[in-house]
């Protein structure tokens, strides 16, 4: 049975959000005096004295977006009143009724749901005794509390509570079976594909640059399984943050990264990849999380460009994730979504898989034997064993005469030979060195066989959707006109460009 929704409204900058975050106890939205800040509908579940409910924030009501986007707005409060069991009406104890408040107050009136009046920034006891001025309002004597100085949760939460519809035993929602990360550039589609996704206007799509301010939690479900989708913000050049806003908005996208089960790094076909996308693919590469590179809006472009050639040219850009699969969609049509959603749930189970300690070790003797490390400072690098630790990424620990004597390039060379070798080709793997004497924690032989016996329970059929096969390098690769890629690398080194093109789109 779904969660009664608690939703908090009233005119912009009376401290929305930082009351949500307060009651939320962790920072979610983004806070800032910025007036507007917060466009969609964020959401998350909190426990009142043993009941769950989902707290929803919402944009203020009445503001007149700087991007045009204030129908839009509208629209995500609308449905965030219209979907509510309980109103929380906020407004600001230090400006006193304003003509906004007024407005507000008369909107609510008209939907004939419970409402609670909370008076917010009543830092002192001369502000709270400023609170009786909105008894003309018409809701009765307001709540005082103060969200920055975190005073008066008690009688908000007992007020919320007087006001929730019966108690039918709401349980807390189970927990996802999967996270997404949807990152990428500004106006990639991520926001298109998360309705997709969500079969609802869950969030704001708009052609508009930076739309998406906050990350935003999207819970849906797809035969019987609960999964959350995670909204961030267009990623740009840190040079380019122009706001605190853009700031926190960047920040929030990292953590969305490092609490993902799955990243979704999404790229618009008629563009090419930017710095910025290579950034954010050492990010994900730095976190070891399993990811898929999503190029969107392939409809636009699919007579132009080959698919085999746009995924050449990624591999040549992003050398460095060559293992990660690619998939072209068009979110705003929907097609290949549910196909993409199963090719991550195939990822998350190659992220848990076991090696068994035998098989492990034997394919680092082969390694070792076909390509031996290189002497450094007169010693002959060695690994003595190998075992694997842990699984989300699958963590494996090799034990050495030295952990300084490898260098970076022979442990991708390792990995590379692991993730050839496992059930784990298509995800990240981190490898721990351990010098002999540090010791380490290793898994007893029954709960790898139980491990084991759970992965290979049973095979799910491969998802028909594109992907891409990573080639195998050659030492001279003979380039063609049918299999160039749309940029062309140099064979030699040449001088940094002067200016880079006007244009970031290909010339079809």
């Amino acid at each position: 049975m779904p969660l009664p929704i608690v939703a908090i409204v009233g005119r912009p900058n009376v401290g929305k959000s930082a009351l949500f975050n307060w009651l939320a106890g962790r920072r979610i939205s983004i806070v800032d005096p910025t007036a507007g800040v917060t466009r969609d509908r964020v959401s998350t579940v909190i426990e009142i004295d043993g009941r769950y409910c989902e707290l929803m924030d919402t944009g203020g009501m009445g503001i007149q977006d700087v991007d045009n986007l204030t129908a839009d707005v509208e629209h995500q409060i609308t449905l965030a009143i219209d979907s509510a069991s309980v109103v929380v009406f906020l407004v600001d104890v230090r400006d006193g009724v304003t003509p906004l408040d007024q407005e507000v107050s008369d909107r609510l009136r008209t939907i004939h749901k419970p409402v609670v009046l909370v008076a917010n920034k009543a830092d002192t006891e001369k502000l709270a005794q400023l609170a009786a001025d909105f008894f003309k309002l018409g809701y009765g004597e307001p709540i005082i509390v103060s969200a920055e100085q975190k005073l008066g949760k008690a009688e908000l939460f007992a007020a919320i509570l007087a006001k929730l519809p019966a108690d039918t035993g709401e349980l807390p929602p189970e927990e996802a079976r999967l996270k997404l990360a949807i990152v990428g550039r500004r106006n990639v589609g991520k926001s298109t594909f998360i309705n997709s996704l969500a079969e609802a206007d869950r969030v704001i799509v708009s052609e508009v640059p930076g739309t998406t301010r906050d990350s935003i939690d999207v819970r849906f479900e797809r035969d019987g399984k609960s999964f959350v989708a995670i909204d961030t913000a267009g990623v740009q050049k840190k040079t380019s943050l122009g706001s605190n806003v853009d700031f926190y908005s960047l920040h929030r996208a990292e953590r969305s990264i490092r609490r993902a089960d799955v990243v979704l790094h999404f790229f618009d076909a008629r563009h090419r990849i930017g710095r910025v996308d290579k950034q954010l693919a050492e990010y994900i590469l730095e976190n070891t999380k399993p990811a898929i590179f999503v190029v969107n809006k392939w409809d636009l472009v699919k007579t132009a460009i080959p698919t085999e050639r746009m995924a050449d040219y990624i591999r040549k850009i992003v050398p460095m994730l060559d293992y990660v699969p690619i998939a072209f969609i068009t979110a705003k049509k929907g097609k290949n979504v549910l196909r993409l959603l199963q090719l991550a749930v195939q990822l998350h189970k190659q992220a848990g898989y076991r090696a068994s300690t035998g098989d492990l070790n034997r394919v680092i003797r082969s390694a070792l034997e076909a390509n031996t490390p290189p002497i450094r400072n007169n010693r002959q690098p060695k690994i003595f064993y190998a075992t694997q630790i842990g699984t989300h990424p699958p963590t494996i620990v090799l034990f050495t005469n030295g952990a300084e004597l490898f260098d970076d390039t022979y442990i991708r060379y390792l990995t590379k030979v692991m993730r050839d070798s496992f059930r784990f080709s298509e995800v990240a793997i981190k490898v721990v060195l351990r010098s002999k004497g540090e010791g380490g924690s290793r898994i007893p032989d029954e709960e790898l066989a139980e491990s084991m016996s759970e992965t290979h329970s049973g095979e799910d059929e491969a998802p028909p959707i594109v992907r891409v096969k990573r080639k195998r390098k050659t030492l001279k690769p003979e380039a063609t006109d049918e299999d160039s890629t749309p940029v062309e690398e140099p064979k030699q080194p040449k001088p940094r460009p002067k200016k880079k093109p006007t244009s970031e789109t290909w010339d079809f």
